[in-house]
């Protein structure tokens, strides 16, 4: 089973980065309703500007009417007076300063033209007062009321917002308001039912300023406005519930759903239902990615070492069977027959008696030797392969064996224990002493990182139909003379774990005719 997460080109995001998203989505949402609670309440405030900017002209052209001062062939420019109050940028100031009383012309007993105009407005004033449930004031030039519910004959001219206008420039400010309502149930968001909007529209006519329209609302309460268009409030919530399930929906997809793959598949291999652990197809996250390639990995290793040791156990309990069978015929035999057995008879029995030990000695010392390779633990040792050459020389310098070879090109540091290192040369060398080899050549090839190193003997060979067979554990041609069939098991095991690898290639074109061994190691800088 080959694993490889790599075949997926859709681009995995890392657990934390999901989780950043999550975070920030969840985040925003209250802020956003909070910014949603902010902007339409200016909104409203706005709106409410507007309204008394728009009452405020209306009474400005009455005002000049009644004082003889409206002049509808007037031809000058006409300047749209703008809302310019905005909730994140204004200053909220305290309630409205009490009006002075002041003893003016109100006592004389000829009226001013401005008194008089305030008169025949003020039944006017009282009834839009009804309707559009505004504070309204008219003032003369000199900021006296002329004209409103209450406070008339008392001066305003004090009031910031009633200087500027009586400057001939319109004002608009917001003030605190003490409401005689519940606050509402989230005032900690709405600050629309504490303040109170308020416009000072001058009345102007060729350039003169003849007085003042003073007016003030309190702006709608925004959960009364949020009722009156609920349809639009109940959308609102519903988009918002939307995208709280796409972001359940989306925890789900790269998180949940993946993990629950990875349980199930684990749980089917605990009960023996497969094998293995897949790799999953979508793991949603980087590391989820990572946890499905480890979990697919590990059962594989898991897997291919239980058939292993399955398979290995079968060949030692053969090769240990044949052996004991034997011993246990000659024993039977030379207990039932050996006083009447001929004297060559009975030392042949006893000379296969120290045979048969002699192999299960073998086989339990190369046993012994297999564990350990399979134990092995990749580690960071390197050994210099020229000097571990030279230490196989010296082991079998009573042989008659000639090591072939370029002192320069095995100069190299490998990545493997020098023990490993040697322990893998001596059992290839092993291998060629018992096909009859006299001589083993050596050749170097470097392929990048990584390094090749070929023993080619001048032995009987191996013949095709045995090739594919070498490496299984127990399988020899030598077992008369000692062979045991685990000396390239022992290798193998040995270079994987090293990352190394060894394989079997045919002599073609080659100085000698025998075997030839390739080994794979990666190079030391």
């Amino acid at each position: 089973m080959r694993i490889d997460a790599k075949q997926r080109v859709r681009k995995l995001f890392r657990l934390r980065t999901i989780l950043l998203m999550v975070m920030l989505s969840v985040l925003l949402l209250p802020l956003g309703s909070l910014y949603f609670f902010r902007f339409y309440e200016n909104v409203l405030v706005q709106k409410t500007e507007v309204e008394l900017i728009t009452q405020s002209a209306v009474f400005s052209s009455l005002y000049r009417e009644f004082i003889g001062h409206n002049n509808p062939q007037d031809n000058g420019v006409y300047t749209p007076v703008e809302p310019q109050l905005d909730l994140s940028k204004q200053k909220i100031l305290p309630r409205r300063p009490q009006a002075r009383l002041v003893l003016s012309s109100f006592e004389d007993t000829d009226l001013s033209p401005a008194q008089i105009a305030g008169e025949r407005m003020q039944n006017i004033l009282l009834s839009t007062q009804k309707v559009t449930l505004a504070g309204m004031r008219i003032l003369d030039n000199q900021g006296l009321v002329v004209a409103g519910r209450s406070e008339i004959g008392m001066s305003l001219a004090d009031i910031p917002e009633v200087q500027q206008a009586l400057k001939g420039e319109y004002a608009a400010v917001l003030r605190e308001r003490i409401s005689d309502e519940p606050p509402p149930s989230i005032a900690s968001l709405s600050r629309g039912t504490g303040i109170r909007v308020f416009t000072a529209f001058p009345i102007i006519d060729q350039g003169q300023v003849y007085g003042v329209v003073y007016l003030s609302r309190t702006p709608q309460n925004i959960l009364k406005h949020l009722y009156s268009i609920k349809e639009k409030v109940i959308l609102l919530s519903l988009v918002l519930l939307g995208l709280t399930g796409l972001i359940v929906l989306f925890i789900s997809s790269r998180l949940s759903r993946p993990i629950r793959e990875l349980i199930e598949q684990t749980q089917k291999v605990t009960s023996g239902e497969s094998e293995t652990v897949e790799v999953l197809k979508q793991p949603g996250t980087y590391e989820l990615s990572k946890l499905s390639n480890s979990f697919a990995k590990m059962s594989q290793t898991l897997h291919e070492r239980s058939q292993y040791i399955q398979q290995f156990a079968s060949h030692v309990s053969h090769e240990f069977k044949t052996p004991l069978t034997s011993m246990q015929g000659s024993l039977e035999l030379l207990q039932e027959h050996g006083d009447d057995m001929p004297k060559e008879q009975h030392q042949r029995f006893i000379n296969n008696l120290q045979d048969d030990t002699e192999r299960l000695k073998r086989l339990v010392n190369r046993l012994l030797e297999q564990a350990r390779a399979d134990s092995l633990q990749g580690s960071a040792d390197s050994s210099n392969l020229l000097e571990s050459m030279k230490a196989i020389e010296s082991r079998y310098a009573d042989e008659k064996i000639e090591f072939i070879y370029s002192k320069m090109e095995m100069d190299r540091q490998v990545a493997i224990g020098k023990s490993a290192l040697q322990s893998v040369i001596s059992n290839l060398v092993d291998n060629s002493l018992q096909h009859g080899s006299s001589k083993i050549a050596i050749q170097i090839t470097e392929e990048k990182d990584r390094l090749s190193i070929a023993f080619i003997d001048d032995g009987k060979g191996i013949s095709e139909a045995n090739r594919k067979r070498i490496f299984t554990p127990f399988f020899t041609t030598k077992r008369e003379t000692g062979g045991t069939g685990l000396g390239l098991g022992i290798i193998e095991s040995i270079l994987k774990a090293s990352n190394g690898t060894i394989k079997n290639e045919d002599t073609a074109g080659d100085d000698y005719p025998g075997a030839k061994f390739v080994i794979n190691l990666a190079l030391v800088q």
